[in-house]
């Protein structure tokens, strides 16, 4: 009794019987009375009685709702009018139960169409949920279940997308693990069984690694919590060229190793708001990316107002990125051909997540061979007095 089609089917029947019975009893009260009344006329006409014997046959409505019932047969009507009335109310009678039958399956069907879509939503939601990722809901019917289908549709392509993302993160990040782990336990391994001699030498490159690994494993962490929205912004009004100039400094002596020239462009810029810290660190790695495939180029560092936003930009003369990757090097660990992420694979998609989580855009632009760009927004913002 508690599924849907059979409330519906229920429903549908139950209105329909009360609507015959409604029709029946007005057609049985009103009809009946009207008969009476022209066989009464018709008997006054006919036969001339006097008014005694015309008392037989009561007036239109003196009789009230009673009179059509079919009761008193033989005192109120002649035995062929009564027998029409009889036939009449059983003719209204097995109407009623036609129409209770047809009701009963158009409810039936009606329900049934209704809540068919419903327990198809209800099986792929239970197929969802025990992993069958590929399991979507037909698009069909009614505007309701239309619209409800496509949302579920959607939300499975999210929910896929985001398990295909966790199970390749994994992948990656074993990946990533398995590299330096691999380097320190055959060192080690070598160490210990007397290949290589105790040496400073030898300490320094397993400790070498821990360092990549401990990087990885605070680029995870500052990922995670950006992604997340947890971690803390101190937006303020921040004056653009000192953090430029602050940013470019650290890497002066690297830039120089490698004959890169690297500089920023002196103009006049408005202030941004944004957290300084996580700023200085978006700069950071994207200035670390640019060194790290620009070997005897130029990479500049310039500024410019867009709206009511300023955009950052870092360009370099470096070997551009092919277009198949361009779309892709933002994304966690992508590696390709020549693939502009950082050591750990995630340097971009932090800063990425940094310059979202302030308000800002972040993208790139670039030419195979002829160099890369790229930009970030930030919201422009007044100093505080």
């Amino acid at each position: 009794m508690n599924h849907l089609w059979v409330r519906m089917t229920l429903a549908f029947v139950g209105v329909t019987l009360v609507t015959v019975l409604i029709v029946a009893l007005a057609a049985a009260w009103r009809g009946g009375e009207a008969f009476r009344s022209y066989v009464a006329e018709r008997e006054e006409s006919s036969a001339q009685e006097d008014t005694s014997q015309a008392d037989l046959l009561p007036p239109f409505g003196r009789m009230g709702p009673r009179a059509g019932m079919g009761l008193m047969r033989g005192a109120m009507l002649p035995a062929r009018e009564q027998d029409f009335l009889d036939q009449l109310y059983q003719l209204l009678a097995i109407t009623a139960v036609v129409a209770g039958g047809i009701g009963a399956a158009l409810g039936l069907v009606v329900s049934r169409m209704v809540a068919a879509p419903l327990a198809g939503l209800a099986d792929a939601a239970r197929d969802f949920a025990a992993r069958h990722w590929n399991r979507r809901v037909p698009v069909r019917g009614a505007d309701e279940f239309v619209e409800v289908a496509r949302a579920f549709n959607a939300m499975a392509d999210d929910l896929q997308r985001a398990e295909t993302l966790r199970r390749s993160l994994m992948a990656d990040i074993a990946h990533e693990l398995r590299t330096p782990l691999t380097v320190m336990q055959g060192s080690l391994r070598a160490l210990l069984d007397g290949v290589y001699p105790l040496e400073m030498r030898e300490i320094a490159t397993i400790y070498d690694e821990t360092r990549l690994l401990s990087r990885l494993v605070a680029d995870l962490r500052e990922l995670a919590l950006a992604e997340a929205g947890q971690f803390s912004l101190n937006p303020q009004p921040v004056e653009l060229l000192p953090v430029l100039r602050g940013a470019v400094e650290p890497f002066s002596l690297a830039a120089e190793a490698q004959e890169t020239a690297i500089e920023v462009a002196e103009t006049r810029l408005p202030p941004v708001k944004a957290d300084p810290d996580r700023l200085a660190q978006v700069l950071h790695n994207l200035l670390a990316n640019a060194l790290r495939h620009t070997p005897g180029g130029r990479i500049t560092v310039s500024g410019e107002p867009v709206g009511s936003a300023v955009q950052i930009s870092v360009s370099d003369t470096g070997e551009g990125i092919p277009a198949g990757d361009l779309p892709f090097i933002f994304e966690r660990f992508y590696r390709g051909d020549q693939s502009r992420s950082g050591n750990s694979g995630l340097g971009l998609a932090i800063a990425k997540a940094w310059v979202e989580a302030m308000g800002g855009k972040i993208g790139a632009e670039s030419a195979g061979g002829q160099g890369s760009r790229f930009w970030f927004t930030l919201p422009s913002g007044e100093t505080g007095g």
